[in-house]
This record gives structure tokens, sequence and C-alpha cells, in this order.
């Protein structure tokens, strides 16, 4: 008993120190993201042009400024963040395991990126427009928008962060067909759920419930999963057919 008790506590204190040293390098990406979300602003107001924000509140700048400094802290601190997940999970790998895992690695922040770049030049632009200048027209009643900058920052932010996670689902697949956690087979049987998924997760990120805009966020996904088939049939090639227990 005490003997398991032992790993036990190594692997508490191991993920006490990692999390420290996590929260450290947030804290220290705060502090370097301060100054310089001023700059980011202007930058998250490009996609749609034309458009005034407002605050209506004392402090409804702050707000909006800080979840600017809260993501860019996030951005500069992720791969040490990521780093430190990595390494704590590494002792329960195979070595085959951490070659894919160490090599898959730096694809993940270039996915993420991609994600979104799409979002901001591909995605934001008619969604915001459709929002801000064709939905009042047809709503009708000569209904002005008065966008509140925390409300729009809120919407960019979520949306980019959101559609750049959804773009590691091809890298995901990949490596769990790899190490045979997942099978292409499997994915490819429940491709209808995929589909359902995609569009329930589309009107979860978009910020408008139009069948157009919610496409335009569930075209990718499912573009994204038909990828990650294709790189699970990939990793599959050259492996032994016997599998994991328990692999679907």
């Amino acid at each position: 008993m005490q003997e398991n008790k032992q790993p036990l506590l190594a692997h508490l204190d191991e993920l006490r120190i990692r999390l420290t040293k996590s929260v450290i390098a947030l804290v220290i990406g705060v502090l370097l993201a301060l100054p310089v979300a001023r700059y980011i602003i202007p930058i998250l107001r490009e996609p749609v042009q034309g458009v005034d924000l407002y605050y209506i509140e004392v402090t409804g700048l702050v707000s909006p400024y800080i979840k600017i400094v809260l993501y860019s802290a996030l951005a500069i601190a992720g791969p040490y963040i990521l780093y430190h997940i990595v390494m704590f999970i590494n002792p329960a790998l195979k070595q085959k395991e951490k070659v894919y895992l160490y090599t898959l690695l730096p694809s993940t922040i270039v996915l993420f990126i991609c994600g979104v770049l799409f979002c901001y030049f591909i995605l934001l632009p008619p969604a915001l427009s459709f929002l801000y200048y064709s939905f009042p027209e047809w709503v009708g009643g000569g209904i002005e928008p008065m966008w509140t900058v925390n409300d729009y920052i809120s919407v960019v932010t979520q949306l980019c962060f959101w559609i750049g996670v959804v773009f590691e689902i091809p890298l995901l697949m990949f490596f769990l067909s790899k190490i045979r956690v997942l099978s292409p087979d499997w994915v490819l049987k429940r491709w209808k759920w995929v589909v359902v998924f995609a569009f329930v997760l589309g009107a979860f990120i978009t910020p408008t419930m139009d069948p157009v805009n919610q496409t335009l966020v569930a075209a990718p996904i499912i573009i994204l999963f038909g990828l990650g088939y294709i790189l699970a049939k990939i990793a599959r090639v050259g492996l032994p057919f016997r599998s994991r227990k328990g692999t679907p």
C-alpha cells in the first residue's frame, strides 16, 4: 500500500510543480501583453469596415482590454504550457508513441495559427457584415446597430480561438489512429453524426444563427474531419493489423 502511495504522491508533486511553472509563464505573458494590447484592438476591427464601437459604462473599455491581454498572454505562454502537458503525460506513453507526439507537436501550433487566420480573413468579414448591415435592413423598422466594444471583442476573440482549436482535428485523428486509439473505419461509419456535430458546433461557434454563416463554420469542420479520416488511414499504413484492446 505504501509503495503504491509513493508514486501517486510523486505524480501529484510533479503536477503541482508543472502547474506552478505554467501559471508563472502565464503571468509573464500578461505582463508582456499589457502594453501590446492597445495595438491589437485596431487589428480586430479590420474584418468589418465602418463599424463604430461604443461603451456605456465607466469601466466599459477595461473588460475588453483585459480579454485581449489574456488571450495574448495565452498565445505567448501557450507553447511553454503545452510543453509541460506533454512532459506530464510522457511517462505513460510508449517509445514509438513519444516519437509520434514529438514529431507532430510543432504542427499543432501551425494548425492553430491557420485556423485563426481562416477565421479572421474568411469567416469574420461576411459574418460581421451580415450582422451589422444586412440583417438590420432585412428586419426593418429603422433599427440602427450600436455594438459595444466588449461584445465585439468577445465575439471576435472567441471565434478565432475556437476555429483555431477546430483546425487541430486532423492532426488529433492522425495521432489517435497512429497509437491505435481510433479506427478510421469507425469514423467513416459515423459520417452522418460528423455532419450533425459540425452544424451543431457551427451554431455554437458562429455569432449568428443564419444558415449561411453556420455553413461557413460547419463546412471547414466537415472538410477537416474528411482530411482527418484520410490521415488516420495513412497512419495505419505499415502498422500490423493487431490493435489495442478497446480500440473502436
